[in-house]
């Protein structure tokens, strides 16, 4: 075995810590005997010169509201970010945002890669492993989350800055690969990204040609500098990722390019090292194998039977200087912001609460009240003065649509609201432009920054938001996504624009709310629950057509939406025979049943039922308070799928929902179709009483 000296005298102190992250990732991988050990070999060079020359960023305090963002979006490199996390001392930080003195990833997380409880899982998950900036794993995904990450850092800039007190100008890193390249949420991204004109967005390439099945050359020939020259990026080229001199130059001419993203596109031999495996989709997919590792360790003059071997020298050369340029930076930054402080209090303030997702005291304040009105107002009507009300209490609130703000109703229209663009970056209307996928993922980056963002379309294109939407849950991130045109109301524009599905598809991610109230006064009481959810996010579902405004004297008060389901009118004695169960638009139409009912003698309840979610959160006690066990003759109404249903009706309720398509032709017509009529909801109570 090569003695720990030996390897000093013979290998430079960049070569070392470089062929450290090397061995580690080998390592972790072959115990765990699963993962890729290709990338983090390759790309070790890369990352290292980044995170020690260049990375504003302090291991003592990984939360640091200024520091720069390393994201890597091929997130089955997994162990090239672990190994940087440990080698450089990151200190872990809980959800409370309290540093905790202890690492975020220690050796033994190391060894036990892929592992039940390891702070290493086999991809990066945000709030799991701090110093993960964001989840990453479906490819394309990072990329993405980035753009929203460095549209924050501007937006924040032109907010808070003053002048002598720069408090924002951090810089965001991506690092990817061909399988990003391939994905159309990156293109998305980027095109969007080159629009605007970020320059604190460098996207760093891995152009390996090497993906799961094989070479690049059975599905993609992109010549992708020319690609991202046309979207507006500024392109760089180093030939070779082992040198350190040339990507430190790349690096440097990123922070001096000043009017738009880069591109640094780096030619690199996946798994480099390993004589055997060199450009082969094996060290992409699999472990090298034990005697791959030990000719491997040789190449690098590594003692090799030695396994997760840190020598000496490692850690304490990452902390000379990325440990100390980050700690210096931190603590000017901290002294900048008490003299900040110190002049402009209030806007101190706003930075604390934004940072810590906290609500300004004010921010309830002009929340309206909607009157009686038979007529009522659209859902999209009702939560655009809602927005718009909270907005000017909230500055760090938001966000745009993906082309559809005229019709979705999501325009801030205050004086000063103003658009973001690459020319004023202090706008908070963004136009996301035919970029859904794209949207919900920046949407993540900006949550990420801690701005509150929100992102709206039409619900039937949730669809092309669903993957960013379950990182969202994923991730615990309160990201607001506004979807209107929420059902077959859309009318004639048929079944390609009315949604059927999409709610029971959403209600079925683990940890997102969806909300879809019933009039203008649960809007304002949705808006409500959402903006105090901090670790949740919420899909806001909304109708294009006007929705009756109940009567808050005659029937409960739309408070009761806070518990996700409640009673809204009921026997007059409290003990129903009967239960109409309904969300949205069709609580109006349980409404109506529920007084022909009621001159017929028959006791009925209606039960507005918002979010599912929110209600499964209350006691037994409550839930059972509001749907009775003992009352068995229910009916549900819903114009979407009867997937869920069951749960609140039972095997004998009836459904009175979508069972098929939509079709085309003007609301009213659909409705009768489709049986979504007060006389067929009295049918349908009539015939549970009977049974």
């Amino acid at each position: 075995m090569i003695a720990q000296t030996q390897i000093a005298n013979q290998t430079q102190l960049d070569e070392l810590c470089i062929n450290t992250i090397r061995t580690l990732s080998m390592d972790a991988v072959q115990q765990a005997n699963s993962g890729h050990p290709g990338t983090p070999m390759a790309m070790a060079p890369v990352a290292y010169c980044l995170w020690q020359r260049f990375l504003r960023f302090d291991p003592e305090d990984p939360i640091w509201a200024n520091r720069d963002r390393f994201v890597l979006s091929n997130g089955h490199a997994s162990m090239l970010l672990y190994s940087l996390l440990h080698l450089t001392g990151v200190k872990a930080v809980n959800a409370k945002y309290e540093q905790l003195g202890e690492p975020s990833v220690t050796l033994d997380d190391i060894k036990r890669f892929r592992q039940l409880d390891s702070k290493c899982p086999g991809h990066p998950e945000y709030r799991w492993t701090s110093g993960v900036e964001t989840t990453t794993g479906p490819l394309g995904q990072g990329v993405a989350t980035s753009v929203g990450m460095a549209i924050a850092g501007q937006w924040m800039a032109q907010y808070f800055n003053r002048p002598d007190f720069e408090l924002f100008n951090y810089n965001v890193y991506a690092l990817c690969g061909d399988g990003c390249m391939m994905e159309g949420i990156s293109n998305e991204a980027a095109s969007l990204a080159g629009h605007l004109r970020l320059r604190n967005l460098c996207w760093i390439y891995d152009n390996n040609h090497i993906t799961i099945e094989g070479h690049t050359n059975l599905t993609f020939n992109d010549d992708v500098g020319t690609r991202f020259l046309a979207y507006g990026w500024n392109i760089l080229r180093v030939s070779d990722a082992n040198d350190l001199n040339a990507l430190e130059q790349a690096f440097n001419t990123f922070e001096q390019t000043h009017d738009r993203p880069t591109l640094i596109i780096i030619d690199s031999h996946i798994g480099y090292g390993a004589p055997h495996k060199q450009d082969t989709s094996a060290a992409h997919g699999e472990p090298l194998g034990e005697d791959e590792i030990r000719l491997t360790k040789r190449s690098y003059g590594w003692p090799e039977d030695a396994k997760f071997f840190v020598p000496d020298g490692v850690r304490e050369h990452f902390q000379t200087q990325l440990g100390q340029r980050g700690h210096k930076l931190r603590e000017q930054w901290i002294h900048t912001f008490n003299e900040y402080a110190a002049v402009y209090p209030e806007m101190a303030n706003q930075l604390h609460k934004m940072q810590h997702r906290q609500l300004r005291d004010s921010w309830e304040a002009a929340l309206p009240t909607f009157p009686t009105d038979a007529k009522g107002v659209s859902g999209r009507d009702a939560s655009a003065k809602v927005l718009n009300a909270i907005a000017q209490q909230i500055p760090w609130l938001i966000g745009g649509s993906a082309d559809l703000a005229p019709s979705t109703k999501t325009r801030l229209t205050f004086d000063g609201a103003g658009d973001f663009s690459a020319g004023d970056r202090s706008g908070r209307n963004f136009h996301f432009g035919i970029r859904e996928h794209a949207m919900a993922a920046i949407l993540n980056g900006l949550s990420l920054s801690k701005v509150r963002p929100y992102g709206s379309g039409f619900f039937i294109f949730s669809d092309y938001c669903r993957p960013s939407i379950r990182l969202s849950a994923l991730m615990e991130i309160p990201v607001i996504y506004i979807f209107t045109h929420d059902s077959i109301g859309v009318g004639e524009d048929g079944p390609t624009h009315q949604p059927v599905e999409q709610l029971a598809s959403l209600r079925a991610i683990p940890g997102l709310i969806t909300l879809r109230p019933a009039d203008a006064n649960e809007v304002v009481e949705a808006w409500r629950v959402i903006m105090q959810l901090q670790h949740q996010p919420v899909v806001l579902v909304l109708t294009r057509q006007a929705l009756p405004t109940f009567d808050r004297t005659q029937y409960a008060a739309a408070s009761g939406l806070a518990k996700g389901a409640y009673i809204l009118a009921d026997a007059e004695d409290g003990q129903p025979n009967v239960l109409l169960l309904a969300t949205g638009s069709e609580v109006s139409l349980c409404i109506e049943a529920y007084e022909q009912l009621k001159t017929e003698g028959i006791k009925a309840r209606v039960v507005s039922m918002p979010s599912w979610e929110l209600f499964e959160q209350q006691s037994q006690d409550y839930r059972d308070s509001v749907i009775p066990p003992a009352v068995t003759a229910r009916v549900c109404v819903e114009q979407a799928s009867t997937f869920g249903w069951g749960e609140y009706v039972g095997s004998r309720g009836a459904r009175i929902v979508m069972h098929t398509f939509g079709a085309s032709a003007p609301l009213k017509e659909l409705q009768r179709k489709f049986g979504f009529t007060p006389n067929q909801v009295v049918a349908a109570a009539k015939a549970q009483l009977a049974s």
